[in-house]
């Protein structure tokens, strides 16, 4: 049995410039794709293509609702909020203090009592 001889660097080159060759003269003798399954497949491809974009439409339209709802949701919520604490700060708040008479209305009582009094000690 002869022994194992190593192969040099051209022995190597040229196997793999030989299965270089063979790869293309493989692809160079491949038959071209028949246009009616290529027509077919893009027809498949645009229908699924279409199917996933109105899926994504309407998931992105649920987001959309959701989203909406829960931003109406917490608008109430904090109106809710509001007017229960103006109401809280409204029973914190102290009571007007009573309007003063101007010097004119309380010249005017003085004026109707004397008035009433003399009406009484004459009458």
């Amino acid at each position: 049995m002869a022994a194992y001889k190593t192969p040099t660097f051209e022995d190597r080159a040229a196997s793999a410039r030989a299965a270089k060759d063979q790869a293309l003269e493989k692809l160079r003798n491949k038959a071209a794709p028949d246009p009616e399954q290529v027509a077919a497949r893009a027809a498949a491809r645009a229908a699924r293509d279409a199917v996933e974009a109105e899926k994504r439409a309407a998931r992105q339209q649920a987001l959309a609702d959701a989203k909406a709802a829960k931003e109406q949701a917490r608008a109430e919520a904090k109106a809710a909020a509001e007017a229960a604490a103006e109401a809280a700060a409204a029973l914190r708040r102290p009571a007007p203090p009573p309007k003063m008479p101007t010097a004119e209305e309380m010249k005017a009582a003085r004026d109707a009592r004397y008035a009433a009094r003399k009406a009484r000690q004459r009458g």
